[in-house]
């Protein structure tokens, strides 16, 4: 019996499962994984027929798993993800011929998403010299654009330094960030922020010079002194009730020990997103960046993108990997 519930089980099925459990709608998950809605409906029919249990409570908007659809979902990633760390790594094998490769990535990224892209590459470069390294995403362009490094994991540029190439892997949208409980919903403009002062991030960052210049845009100017460098210390500042800051879904997943006293709202006015790309020189291996591009946007899939939804419900689409 076992065997033959493996055998009706497809893999997108599987990938339905888990979109819906996300997306809510049928038909947003469907166009999410290039399917029609009525392809994606006959995929969640044969997985709930093949297992024999309903898997969605068909008659709520938006949809919800059923508890058995809750309890499998569990299974389901455990098992994508292997399948997707799997995928990767085959990715890789083409990089067997490489005899060094120097890194630069994103401090963003130290905690989870570099260890996993070392790993990656660790288990396929077996005879070569592997150098990550984390950098601020400024000093990483330039230490491409100088041949210092090979690739570069960073924040795309205000100016892209000439003869190196981008490639995009991360929309990293910007958000609210406020003490918990300060405010009871969304609120409609900075004004109601005022007893607070706002936590910049140091302007010498590309980080902090982005949300400037889009503050300038706006001509909006809000007050606070207090400017740092660490993310730690924007959301520590947060935590302990000293302010409210801009930062990213990104910046927030670094900041796990203050989850539980900071609380992420849409801006208050017109949004924008950072984005996160692979850079490496014109002339510098094409095929085997696009080849690492691909390992990483499968790593920010899982590591980023999917924990950034579950903590950040009302983020959708905004948080995303770009694809080629």
């Amino acid at each position: 019996m076992t065997d033959l519930i493996v055998n009706a089980v497809s893999l997108r099925g599987l990938e339905l499962l888990e979109e819906l459990s996300r997306a809510g709608s049928m038909q947003v998950a469907a166009r999410n994984l290039g399917l029609s809605a009525p392809a994606a409906s006959q995929q969640l029919k044969n997985l709930e027929t093949a297992l024999g249990q309903k898997l969605v409570e068909h008659g709520r908007r938006p949809l919800e798993l059923s508890s058995g659809g809750l309890a499998y979902l569990a299974h389901v990633r455990a098992a994508l993800l292997h399948l997707r760390q799997g995928a990767a790594e085959l990715s890789l094998m083409d990089l067997r011929t490489v005899r060094s490769l120097r890194i630069g990535i994103i401090d963003d990224f130290d905690s989870e998403v570099t260890p996993r892209l070392a790993v990656a590459l660790a288990k396929v470069l077996t005879t070569a010299e592997l150098s990550l390294m984390t950098t601020p995403s400024s000093r990483t362009h330039e230490d491409v654009a100088a041949r210092h490094i090979d690739l570069g994991i960073a924040a795309q540029p205000l100016e892209l330094p000439e003869g190196v190439t981008e490639t995009p892997v991360l929309r990293d949208p910007f958000v609210l960030a406020v003490p918990r409980g300060c405010l009871s919903a969304p609120p409609a403009s900075i004004e109601a922020l005022k007893d607070l002062q706002f936590l910049r991030y140091e302007r010498s960052q590309l980080l902090g010079r982005q949300i400037a210049a889009h503050l300038a845009r706006l001509r909006l100017a809000p007050e606070g002194r207090i400017e740092v460098d660490s993310n730690q210390a924007i959301f520590g500042l947060i935590a302990s009730g000293a302010g409210w800051a801009i930062s990213t879904p990104v910046g927030f997943l670094r900041a796990r020990r203050f989850h539980d006293r900071v609380d992420i709202f849409p801006l208050p006015f017109s949004g924008f997103a950072r984005t996160i790309s692979l850079f490496h020189r014109q002339e510098w291996m094409p095929d085997t960046a696009g080849i690492i591009a691909g390992s990483l946007r499968g790593i920010l899939r899982e590591q980023v993108v999917a924990p950034g939804r579950a903590a950040i419900p009302w983020i959708g689409e905004a948080l995303a990997v770009i694809e080629s």
